[in-house]
Formats: C-alpha cells, structure tokens, sequence
C-alpha cells in the first residue's frame, strides 16, 4: 500500500508536468472504484487547468480553478505522467489529457483507489484526520494527551488516522522500536518522555 512517504513523492513528481497545463480530455476506462468515479468528472475539468498540487494524508488534492480532484491511490494504485499516445494497460482505469500531448494515467489493479471532486476541503474523508506527522503541530505532547485513559494498544493508537496521518504499519513499528515502546503496551499508560521520543522517530522514519 502507498504510505504517505510514497505519496508525497507522487504529489512532486508528478506536480512539475502538470500544474497550469489545459487540460483537453479525460477519459475514464472503469468508474468502478472504491467509490463511483463523477460521472461528469470530463465536464467538470476539460478546459479548465490545476493550479496547485496539495497533500493531505494520503490523498493528493489537485486544484483547479472551479473546485478540487481528490484522489487516493488504494492499495495499489499509481499516478504516471507520460505522452497519451501511450496505449493504456489492462489496469489503467483514468488518463487525464492535457495541451500539448501529455497524459496523467491511473492505474490500479485492485480498484481500492477513489477520485471525488470537491468544492471545498469540507468532506467527510478529510474532516477527522489528525495532524500532519510531519508538522510543528505534532508532538509528543500532542500524543500523551490524546492517550490519557486509552486501553488500546500504542500502535493500534498511532496508527489512527484522527490522532496522526500517514503513519501505516510498517512505519508505526520502526518508529515504536526506536523509541523502545512494546507495540502492544496500552497507549494511556506510555509516559510523555516515550512520546516525545516516538514523535521523533515517527517524523524520522517519514523523512526517510
């Protein structure tokens, strides 16, 4: 599955190719994603052009001059830039189309992926994430407050998209062995020195 290291890298690369480009087409192969692709998705973007390419958690929000596509890659999904000449693969369910022959293609085998168009950040999918790990805002103290009288497990606690974003198994254990945390200790009983340090390794782990 695509961590939040993975998407931010996907947000970069694909930002520079795209951002204030016409786009002329879209073409969507299969509108049976996790949730049904907009039936009107060309009308809302053809003509128009992204100015901006944002991250949240996982998903890229890439806005535009009349509203905002959201996108999450899933468990296998991609994002590639290359020229629409390029014939699509079996998997290759969305290509975006933009002035002078360049594509963004989605491709996801398993379907788990999802594109909403939004017309504000105001939606259900983003309204309850927590902080971005790798922002001043999150901390160890951020963390020993939201587990006071929590009986779950610490990483159960971490890997909870309403305390932190991005923090996906693989990284929730690098992270807590760092910090010399059992994964399996209740998250209220975790002192605030522990924290401190897992809010470090978290941020560290991240950056790669």
């Amino acid at each position: 599955m695509p961590e939040l290291p993975e998407v931010e890298t996907t947000r970069r690369g694909i930002e520079p190719h795209i951002l204030g480009r016409q786009i002329s087409a879209v073409v969507v192969r299969e509108h049976r994603l996790r949730w049904p692709v907009d039936n009107n998705l060309s009308e809302r973007l053809v003509g128009g052009s992204f100015l901006k390419a944002r991250r949240r958690a996982k998903y890229l929000l890439l806005d535009s001059e009349t509203g905002t596509l959201m996108v999450h890659l899933g468990m296998s999904g991609s994002l590639r830039v290359m020229t629409r000449e390029e014939p699509p693969m079996f998997h290759d369910h969305i290509d975006i189309h933009f002035d002078g022959g360049l594509c963004l293609r989605y491709n996801d085998p398993r379907r788990f992926g999802s594109f909403h168009w939004l017309q504000s950040d105001d939606h259900p999918l983003l309204n309850h994430l927590g902080p971005e790990p790798l922002l001043d805002n999150f901390d160890g103290a951020w963390l020993y407050n939201k587990s006071r009288g929590r009986r779950s497990s610490v990483k159960q606690f971490l890997m909870d998209g309403k305390i932190v974003v991005g923090v996906g198994n693989i990284y929730a254990n690098e992270a807590l062995f760092m910090a010399g945390i059992r994964p399996d200790r209740a998250a209220g009983r975790v002192a605030l020195s522990r924290y401190e340090a897992l809010a470090q390794a978290v941020k560290r782990k991240l950056k790669g």
